[in-house]
C-alpha cells in the first residue's frame, strides 16, 4: 500500500515488430507512442537494438519529435548507442544487456563485473541530462554496483517470476516476488529510485504495482498482444486501473 503515485511506461517495440513483418510502415509505433499517451501512459519506452530487429533510427527520430511525455530510450552499453542517445538526448536512458541470438532481453545486466566500464559509460549520459537507468536482476551485488556506478535509477527485471507465474509454479513464483520486494526496499534504501519490467500481465502486475519504492512499471509486450483483442486505448486503460488498484 502506498500514497506514492505509480507510473506506466509504455514499451512500443512490438508494434515495429509487427510492422517489419511486412517491410512497410504500417502499424506506425508513432501513432501507438500518441495513442498509449491519450490512454494514460506516463511514458513511452522503445529499444533501439544494435541489429534494429523492431524499433528503427527514424523511429527514435519521430519519438523526440512527437511525444509530450517522457522517452525512455532503452539501449545496449556500446558507443554507437551511446552517440545516439547523446545527440537527441532523451529524458532518460535504460542501459540494458543485449545478445543477437536473444528472443528477448533475457537478464539483467551484469553491472557487478563491469563496473569501470558502465562508470565511464553512463557519465557523458548523466553530463547531458539524461536519467540513467540499468536494468537488473533483483540481486543485491547488482543493485550495489549500480549504485557505485552513478545511475539514478534502477529497473529490476522481473521475468523470472512473470515466468514461474505463468507456468503455474506457484512456490518459484512466491520466492522471486519476494526477492524483488527485499530489493526494491534495499535499492530504495540507497536512494536510487526503483523502477520494474519485463513479462508482466493483468495477472501479475498487482503484487508489484503493490511495493510502496516501485515508481514506475514498464510494460510492453502484453499490452501489445492484448491490443489485438481488446484495442490499445482499453487495454493499456485497464493495466492502469489495476496498478491504480494496488496502491490504494
Amino acid at each position: 500500500m502506498s500514497d506514492t503515485p505509480l507510473r506506466l511506461g509504455v514499451n512500443i517495440d512490438h508494434v515495429a515488430t509487427v510492422r517489419n513483418a511486412r517491410g512497410g510502415a504500417y502499424p506506425d509505433p508513432l501513432r501507438a507512442a500518441k495513442l498509449a499517451e491519450e490512454a494514460g501512459a506516463d511514458g513511452i519506452t522503445a529499444h533501439l537494438r544494435e541489429d534494429r530487429r523492431h524499433i528503427s533510427d527514424a523511429d527514435i527520430d519521430g519519438l523526440m519529435e512527437v511525444l509530450s511525455v517522457p522517452l525512455n530510450f532503452e539501449m545496449a552499453a556500446t558507443d554507437e548507442m551511446q552517440k545516439i542517445a547523446l545527440r537527441h538526448k532523451p529524458h532518460a536512458v535504460c542501459i540494458v544487456p543485449e545478445k543477437r541470438e536473444e528472443r528477448t532481453t533475457e537478464g539483467g545486466l551484469e553491472v557487478a563485473r563491469e563496473e569501470n566500464r558502465l562508470a565511464h559509460f553512463i557519465a557523458p549520459l548523466r553530463d547531458v541530462g539524461c536519467r540513467v537507468s540499468i536494468f537488473i536482476a533483483a540481486d543485491p551485488k547488482q543493485i550495489e554496483a549500480a549504485h557505485r556506478i552513478g545511475a539514478e535509477v534502477i529497473e529490476l527485471h522481473t521475468g523470472a517470476y512473470c515466468d514461474a507465474h505463468a507456468e503455474g509454479r506457484v512456490d518459484d513464483a512466491q520466492r522471486e516476488l519476494e526477492a524483488l520486494r527485499k530489493m526494491s526496499t534495499f535499492a530504495h534504501s540507497l536512494g536510487l529510485e526503483v523502477h520494474a519490467g519485463h513479462g508482466l500481465s493483468y495477472d501479475t502486475v498487482q503484487p508489484v504495482a503493490a511495493f510502496p519504492e516501485v515508481r514506475e512499471l514498464n510494460i510492453g509486450h502484453f499490452l501489445i498482444g492484448e491490443s489485438i483483442f481488446r484495442g490499445l486505448t482499453p487495454a493499456i486503460q485497464e493495466m492502469r486501473r489495476l496498478m491504480d488498484e494496488a496502491r490504494q
